[in-house]
């Protein structure tokens, strides 16, 4: 009982119940239980039942139930009702039926009611009363519950019970009482009850079993009587009815009346379910970007809860990471099966629909319908017929055992009302076949998928676009370049937008200088890789101008405040002179180069000033010259090589410094040792840029040059100078093109020359380069010359003549240039 709850004393077992009602007010009354065997006769019969009826339980066991408890007339449940009724109108009220009724043996449910009894001495008494089946081993078939109702209403007067009226009743029975099954109900209180705390039903148990009488307890939240959903015939009636509605249902057919409720309460069921089956594929598919990853995920989340075997099949263009598709799919459309989820034996579907396979659909078939209209397409039972039209699609290979007799659907995967593929869905024979409701369910399925399928055909598509557009952007720098040799490699990021900014650049300049590369814009995706073509085309442009590095980066952070602020990036220029034997460098906030030195193999960063990024503006750039010898190496690359999550950028750069000194055949085995040393570390995002230069130099006696006065008998003697040094050089075949072409570009040179004299320089390197300087920084131009022209036609003659020829401005002036190839024994060997 609860605290403060009054009690009556027990007179001797099977004594008085008690009762607590609402939350705040708690009482007790005499209840009555009453058992009957299967003949209708009273087995058990408590000093409750012999108080409220006044007959001693001698006089009650074994006589008839219905003449123990006579009914006179049926009360509503809110007022005490005619006591004139005549006992034959006796009827059912709202809670159940007619007590004698439920007396004589042939109640197959638990049910309660209100009745008035006619009782020796006492005329007639008001009765709250409840009667469950029993089913057990023993003869005991009916327990009755009674208590007086006036007894309820004068002891609890609180208004708001007859307004709320008696909500919910919480049986509970003592281990010893007569009849079967006492203990498992009260063990099993919260089942019957749920709403029900731990704590409630473990006090309502220890009361029943201490005190020897079941409890009446009244609530506000539940009413009353609460059937308890073991140990009765109800149940496997109920059972009996929900299947019957379930075949009326999967059958298609219209649902009898008396089956209205267990279908709406099946359908309601079957919809929460399917609900939760789609909340939880939702969940389980479009964690990656990755197109082929997000159909392994859509397949795998159908199978095996939905079917036994799901085939998706892609468009071409899908496949492909190409546009949207156009059109409506035809008998020629290639559509790719790219996934294949089943749970027959493994291997068993390999050999007949391989992954990869691409191939049409004919019109006759429900893929085609499938494809075609949008919609899903059912077949309950792929027949013997269907599944040998489905078979001829299939070269050499039965399928139609793997087919047949099974139920099919099929489910167009569409993104903005177009087919980018569909869902083949087979489900075995001895599964139910899917039906209409499996049909709403696939097709929700299928448009859940074919969004995540989308947006990874759109993310394929513009990573392809992008990187299409990077590989254009990064140049093909040949291997060998004037005194140097050059490698490089070019790595993606590894995690989603893996395509970024990188780039690196060669850029032959006057005097056979080289310039040297490596920029990096910050960010990825397509914005970053077309940045990055920018910057790139301006660098080659500035670079042909032959600008010192220091005011190259300058020009180029100014150019990327015009192009807008939204992207920063950082690039190391350098220049190579073989001649000199020197490189100049200026940063703008990258990381610096390594430089090995062939002398003693060891390696160092070169201090640099950092610089700002570019994009910044307004912050100076400084230029440094440093010294090298034939053979050293210069290493330059990106963030994304040396820099890791987690991991301080020393130990990247360090590790850098290490594999960059490491020996190696050749200089892509040398990038190569660089890449497995640092590119394969775990949680690289960034994709990854690397230049390496192997600067040769140009020994003294491979260059010869000469200063010409603005003069045009200084022709003459520049055609001589030349023919004599290559006669030196042991190159009497490159003589006579090396003079005429000679002739042409001082001829020009000496006209447009303003107060300088004109340079003419020759350098034996990988080809036979001949450059003229002049102070006149008008650029010439090739342009067409008529029969009567004296002009135009030696810029001309240099072009048909040359392996490559050019022009550019210098700070004084302009460099005109042309190259002839060397025989290949002049040519220097290649280190590798």
């Amino acid at each position: 009982m609860d605290h403060g709850t009054e009690r009556d004393t027990p007179a001797g077992p099977g004594g008085g119940p008690g009762v607590a009602r609402g939350a705040s007010v708690a009482g007790r009354v005499p209840l009555a239980v009453v058992v009957v065997d299967r003949d209708g006769l009273v087995s058990h019969w408590s000093r409750g039942a012999r108080r409220l009826f006044a007959l001693p339980k001698e006089e009650a066991i074994g006589r008839p139930a219905p003449d123990l408890l006579p009914v006179s007339g049926v009360l509503p449940e809110d007022g005490p009702g005619d006591p004139a009724a005549p006992r034959s109108h006796a009827a059912h009220d709202d809670l159940g039926p007619r007590l004698e009724s439920s007396l004589d043996g042939r109640l197959s449910y638990p049910a309660a009611g209100r009745a008035r009894l006619t009782v020796p001495g006492d005329d007639r008494v008001d009765v709250l009363w409840w009667a469950y089946p029993l089913v057990g081993p023993g003869p005991e078939r009916l327990l009755v519950l009674a208590a007086d109702a006036e007894g309820l209403r004068r002891d609890h007067t609180d208004p708001s019970a007859e307004q709320t009226g008696v909500e919910r009743i919480a049986p509970a029975f003592a281990l010893h009482t007569d009849f079967p099954g006492a203990e498992e109900l009260a063990r099993r209180l919260p089942e019957i009850l749920p709403s029900m705390s731990v704590g409630e039903s473990a006090r309502i148990a220890s009361q029943v079993l201490e005190l020897g009488y079941p409890v009446l307890e009244f609530s506000q939240n539940d009413r009353v009587p609460v059937t308890p959903d073991w140990g009765v015939p109800r149940r496997a009636a109920r059972r009996a009815r929900r299947e019957r509605a379930a075949r009326a249902l999967a059958a298609g057919e219209p649902v009898p009346d008396d089956l209205r409720d267990e279908a709406e309460d099946l359908e309601y069921a079957a919809v929460r379910e399917r609900l939760e089956f789609l909340n939880e594929v939702s969940g389980r598919i479009g964690t990656s970007l990755d197109l082929s990853r997000t159909v392994v995920e859509v397949s795998k989340a159908v199978v095996p809860r939905f079917t036994d075997v799901a085939g998706t099949y892609l468009r071409e263009q899908v496949v492909a990471g190409e546009g949207f598709p156009d059109g409506v799919p035809d008998t020629t459309t290639l559509w790719h099966r790219v996934a294949v989820e089943h749970t027959d034996e493994p291997g068993r579907w390999d050999d007949v629909v391989p992954v990869g396979e691409a191939m049409p659909f004919p019109a006759h078939t429900p893929f085609f319908q499938c494809m075609t209209t949008g919609e899903p397409v059912l077949v309950p039972r792929i027949s013997e017929e269907m599944g040998h039209a489905i078979a001829s699609q299939f070269e050499k290979r039965d399928i139609r055992p793997l087919i047949t007799g099974r139920s099919m659907l099929v489910v167009p995967l569409k993104a903005r009302t177009v087919v980018l593929g569909f869902m083949i869905l087979l489900r075995h024979p001895e599964r139910p076949v899917f039906n209409d409701m499996d049909r709403v369910t696939g097709a929700e399925l299928a448009a859940r998928a074919g969004l995540v399928l989308d947006n990874a055909r759109m993310y394929t598509h513009q990573e392809n676009v992008a990187e299409t557009l990077q590989d254009s952007m990064l140049p093909r720098i040949p291997a060998r370049m004037a005194g140097c040799d050059i490698a490089t490699r070019y790595l993606p990021g590894t995690l989603l937008g893996r395509v970024g900014g990188d780039w690196f650049d060669a850029v032959e300049l006057p005097g056979a200088r080289t310039a040297l590369v490596v920029g990096d814009v910050m960010g990825h995706g397509l914005n970053s890789a077309a940045m990055m073509g920018q910057l790139r085309t301006a660098v080659q442009t500035m670079a042909g101008l032959d600008l010192p590095p220091a005011q190259l980066l300058r020009n180029l952070d100014d150019l990327a405040q015009r192009l807008g602020d939204t992207h920063l990036a950082t690039c190391l220029y350098a220049v190579y002179d073989p001649v000199a034997g020197a490189l100049h460098l200026a940063n703008a906030g990258h990381i610096p180069p390594v430089l090995v030195r062939v002398h003693d193999g060891g390696s160092e960063l070169i201090d640099l000033p950092t610089g700002a990024p570019i994009g910044v503006g307004g912050v100076p750039f400084e230029a440094v010259r440093v010294p090298v010898a034939p053979g050293d190496r210069l290493v330059m690359c990106t963030d994304g090589l040396v820099e890791v999550r987690g991991e301080d950028i020393g130990v990247g750069l360090a590790t850098l410094c290490a594999s960059a000194a490491h020996p190696a055949a050749s200089m892509d085995d040398a990038c190569d040792t660089i890449i497995r040393a640092l590119g394969t570390r775990g949680g690289r995002k960034d994709d990854v840029a690397l230049l390496m230069a192997r600067l040769n130099g140009i020994e003294s006696d491979a260059v010869a040059e000469w200063r010409l006065a603005r003069d045009p008998a200084e022709v003459g003697r520049a055609r001589a100078v030349v023919r004599e040094q290559l006669h030196d050089w042991d190159l009497p075949r490159l003589v006579h093109p090396a003079e005429l072409m000679v002739s042409e570009l001082v001829t020009n040179a000496v006209r447009h020359a303003r107060a300088r004299p004109v340079v003419l320089r020759l350098v034996r390197a990988g080809t036979l380069l001949c450059e003229v300087d002049d102070d006149d920084h008008e650029l010439p131009a090739l342009r067409g010359a008529g029969p009567d022209d004296e002009a135009g036609r030696g810029l001309r003659v240099v072009s048909t003549l040359a392996r490559a020829w050019g022009a550019s401005r210098t700070r004084t002036g302009k460099t005109v240039w042309f190259e002839l190839t060397l025989p290949p024994r002049h040519r220097p060997r290649t280190r590798g």
